[in-house]
């Protein structure tokens, strides 16, 4: 019997599109021979995988995985074609195993990723495996892997799982994240992020190539009125206020109470528990928005 090695088994993967361990199967059942193992991999359907990679992937879920300590977690886009799949079962077991892998492994990229042992297999194998059983074309599009050192982290997963959120709050001491009031902020922020979209944590946190676009645009919009210069200068410094307000997370009205912004809220929760919090950062992906 010929000797099956790593090489023949990696080319007849890049041949088919089959998962590494079925390519070994079929070699090994086929004495070595390149081409009567992609007939075995043919006639078990394992080779349409490939044929699928090109079609597009406009549906799928977001998903999170969060340590038991709350001090670490991930957030990754698997995609597939049809939001019938993207409501299986079968497809949001391998969502949800590739953000755990992110989780415990914090990969640098997706090459990185599609590396990672997930069982026997590698996510990448798995990912091949997963559109034979499936029939959809599927891709890891996009994930974060996101910790911190003194504080908790809050996830929050929208719509079915088209929108995803993480929140990091940074704490003075770590006892407080097992507060429950503090633990109902980090929700509450994470479903703020989630409902109105905030471009930066604070109006600090815009770039200036971010405030000098907007200040063009409000400058331009202010000419238009056709008032002298000084006034036009404080109508673009007055649209360019109102854009902090509603874009910078801690000026938000906070949505269960408008009455609040969320900078008020969590100097209240502060107060209420006797320590520091802080908003670290957050990430916000939303289904095929970049």
């Amino acid at each position: 019997m010929a000797e099956v090695n790593a090489q023949m088994v990696k080319e007849l993967r890049e041949m088919t599109g089959a998962g590494m361990m079925e390519c070994k199967k079929a070699l090994v059942e086929t004495d070595g021979e390149m081409d009567k193992a992609v007939d075995v991999l043919r006639t078990r359907g394992l080779a349409a995988a490939a044929k699928k990679a090109g079609r597009a992937t406009n549906e799928g879920l977001i998903v999170a995985a969060l340590a038991a300590d709350l001090k670490t977690a991930a957030l990754a886009e698997v995609n597939c074609e049809t939001d019938f799949v993207a409501r299986n079962e079968v497809f949001a077991g391998y969502a949800n195993q590739v953000a755990n892998a992110v989780l415990c492994n914090n990969p640098t990229d997706l090459e990185a990723l599609k590396a990672l042992s997930l069982g026997q297999q590698t996510v990448g194998d798995s990912l091949i495996e997963a559109v034979h059983i499936i029939g959809e074309n599927i891709q890891v599009s996009r994930f974060v892997w996101r910790t911190v050192e003194t504080g908790l982290i809050s996830c929050y997963i929208h719509a079915g799982g088209r929108l995803g959120v993480l929140v990091r709050l940074g704490l003075g001491q770590q006892a407080t994240a097992e507060l429950s009031e503090v633990r109902t902020l980090a929700k509450d922020i994470a479903m703020q992020v989630a409902a109105a979209n905030p471009g930066a944590v604070s109006r600090s946190d815009f770039s200036e190539e971010t405030i000098q676009r907007e200040m063009a645009i409000y400058a331009a919009q202010a000419a238009e009125s056709g008032k002298p210069a000084e006034i036009q200068a404080k109508m673009a410094a007055g649209r360019l206020e109102k854009f902090y307000k509603e874009t910078a997370l801690l000026e938000q009205e906070f949505v269960k109470d408008p009455d609040r912004t969320i900078e008020q809220v969590i100097a209240s929760v502060a107060k209420a528990v006797g320590d520091s919090i802080q908003v670290l950062g957050f990430d916000r992906f939303e289904l095929g928005r970049y």
